[in-house]
């Protein structure tokens, strides 16, 4: 089973699209002065750096927190950038890259909250988080079957996922928006929680139509 053209369309109009256009701004730099560095110590250096924004939120330093941010975005586009221009693209990277995306991804959100703590915003910390769990394993398990079958596509990412509404750029965004108005975080957290529940809900659909037995 392979993803049909419409699908592969659909992914590339998107995340592969921002991707593309990702590279095309840092290639030069990468190109230029990155020759010898490792992407999996950019990586590694992303997760420092997005833990510290977290970190800075919780302290207090809301403007230290979005520099950092912005920051972490940087390298996390900057090691892909590097791997292909030089080569150097492995399994490692991408686990590493991905890894520290969800580790970031979980330290932000609740710095904000125990920086400024309150019923609403624990439960929208809660909702938040579960929506993360239930989008992981839905991709996850996903990834783990379609490589089972020996049916990677020819996307960028290390490991296969069918395409949904929230990705990386929509989530990115989100989280400047936490960074930006700190004083809606519960209609934010619950927002974007309800989009992540959606995409779940969407590659278990994608499942249900492309996984059964009488399915080629």
């Amino acid at each position: 089973m392979a993803l049909s053209r419409s699908q592969e369309l659909d992914r590339t109009v998107k995340d592969a699209l921002l991707r593309e256009k990702k590279d095309q701004w840092l290639a030069p730099f990468a190109a230029a002065y990155l020759g010898r560095v490792s992407p999996n110590l950019i990586s590694l250096a992303a997760m420092v750096v997005g833990v510290l924004a977290a970190m800075a939120v919780f302290w207090q330093a809301p403007t230290w927190g979005l520099g950092l941010w912005l920051l972490n975005r940087l390298l996390d586009g900057l090691d892909g950038a590097v791997a292909r221009v030089h080569h150097k693209s492995s399994d490692l990277g991408g686990y590493l890259d991905l890894m520290g995306d969800f580790v970031v991804y979980l330290a932000v959100p609740i710095a904000f909250v125990a920086a400024n703590p309150s019923p609403p915003a624990w439960w929208a910390l809660a909702i938040l988080l579960c929506s993360y769990q239930m989008n992981s394993l839905s991709w996850a398990l996903l990834a783990a079957i379609l490589a089972a079958r020996r049916h990677r596509s020819r996307g960028l990412t290390t490991v296969e996922m069918p395409p949904g509404l929230i990705e990386g750029a929509e989530t990115a965004v989100f989280y400047t928006l936490f960074f930006l108005w700190p004083q809606a975080l519960v209609p934010l957290f619950g927002v974007f929680a309800a989009l992540v529940f959606l995409t779940a809900g969407q590659r278990v659909l994608w499942a249900w139509h492309h996984l059964r037995e009488d399915r080629t």
